[in-house]
């Protein structure tokens, strides 16, 4: 199968960018600008993997060549055979190489590089939304560990019955967000609930949001502008809860936007955790007036999910999962539980790529 003319245009442009990059990080005024040379060489640590592996999808594809020019001329019956044997593997690699390329393009947005901080809320469905926000953490927190990647639960608001109102928790792992970001939207649950005596089967939904982590020197709060409050952390009970004000809710005033923290028994624990949270979600903000301003934009991108769209349904009775965006169905719902979610993430990425490819 030959490729996208389109897709080894790109590939061209960034084997051109990457000898542009070379000079520059040679180029003493570059040097003397750690800031400048720092975004450089993070942005040739993104670019070189993917020359490194176009040049060696350009040297099986020149070895195709060569055996189907073998086969062609018909001089020599063994030699003949013997390409055409060399031809299937080849053919394989090439499109097995092919299929990377296109994952690794999909990759060229800087923040996929970031940790990632996923926030997930209940939607419609009362108790048993809560009991599937419970389900869809675990379901990341085991993707996460199959990756080597860690976690690191930033807020909850949890229910009597094991379920979360609310659970917001930061992936520390490279391109986590790259990988995180295609499961921002809507996600619908079709099950007889635990509550439900009557064995009838229920519809409940949670909101996915995923942010990438904002560094330190990209989000500039001023202080002045942030109300912090400290209340007593509420809970289940037992000995655990907490008997002093360690609670935070932190509220940016020129935006609005408030974040509340009580996992941690400490105050300052929990003011750091918040944070975190507030710089991702200004960081966010900022990054979605942008694109707002470029109005093609998100139609180019598969995946990024306003929290409105449905974007995935997992039918329980037929231990189905539906992904809406790209007409995806797999019926192995117990092992996308367990965190194997790979299979369609990677569909997503290429989806990605192949819109942004076409204009749409």
């Amino acid at each position: 199968m030959e490729p996208d003319p389109k897709v080894i245009e790109r590939l061209e442009s960034i084997v051109s960018r990457l000898d542009e990059l070379e000079r520059l990080l040679s180029d003493p005024g570059v040097t003397s600008d750690q800031k400048e040379f720092v975004r450089l060489s993070k942005e040739m640590g993104r670019v070189r993997p993917v020359v490194e592996e176009y040049n060696k999808y350009k040297q099986i594809s020149d070895r195709v060549s060569e055996d189907k020019g073998i086969v062609k001329a018909g001089q020599d019956d063994e030699l003949v055979e013997a390409a055409k044997l060399e031809l299937v593997d080849l053919e394989t690699s090439r499109e097995k190489s092919l299929n990377r390329l296109k994952l690794m393009l999909v990759a060229e947005d800087p923040n996929d590089e970031r940790r990632a901080i996923v926030e997930i809320r209940a939607g419609a469905g009362g108790e048993e939304a809560a009991l599937f926000v419970s389900d869809l953490y675990r379901m990341y927190s085991r993707y996460a560990e199959k990756k080597g990647w860690k976690t690191d639960q930033l807020s909850s608001h949890s229910t009597g019955i094991g379920g979360y109102k609310e659970v917001i928790f930061l992936i520390e792992g490279k391109r986590a967000f790259g990988r995180f970001k295609f499961e921002s939207g809507v996600h619908r649950v079709q099950r007889v609930p635990v509550t439900e005596s009557g064995g009838r089967i229920h519809t409940s939904t949670a909101t996915v949001a995923v942010l990438p982590e904002a560094e330190d020197v990209e989000v500039e709060i001023d202080p002045k502008d942030l109300r912090i409050d400290v209340y007593r952390a509420s809970g289940p009970g037992g000995q655990y809860v907490n008997v002093t004000d360690s609670a935070v809710r932190i509220t940016h005033m020129p935006t609005g936007i408030v974040v509340s923290c009580q996992d941690e028994r400490s105050q300052h624990k929990n003011k750091v955790k918040g944070m975190k949270v507030l710089k991702a979600r200004l960081l966010d903000r900022e990054r979605k007036e942008q694109e707002e301003k470029i109005a093609e934009d998100r139609r180019k991108q598969v995946g990024r999910g306003e929290r409105s769209e449905k974007v995935r349904t997992y039918n329980f009775p037929q231990k189905r999962v539906t992904d809406h965006r790209i007409g995806v169905s797999l019926h192995n719902l117990d092992r996308i539980l367990e965190g194997e979610l790979d299979q369609l993430i990677d569909k997503l990425a290429l989806s990605q790529m192949e819109n942004m490819l076409k204009g749409e």
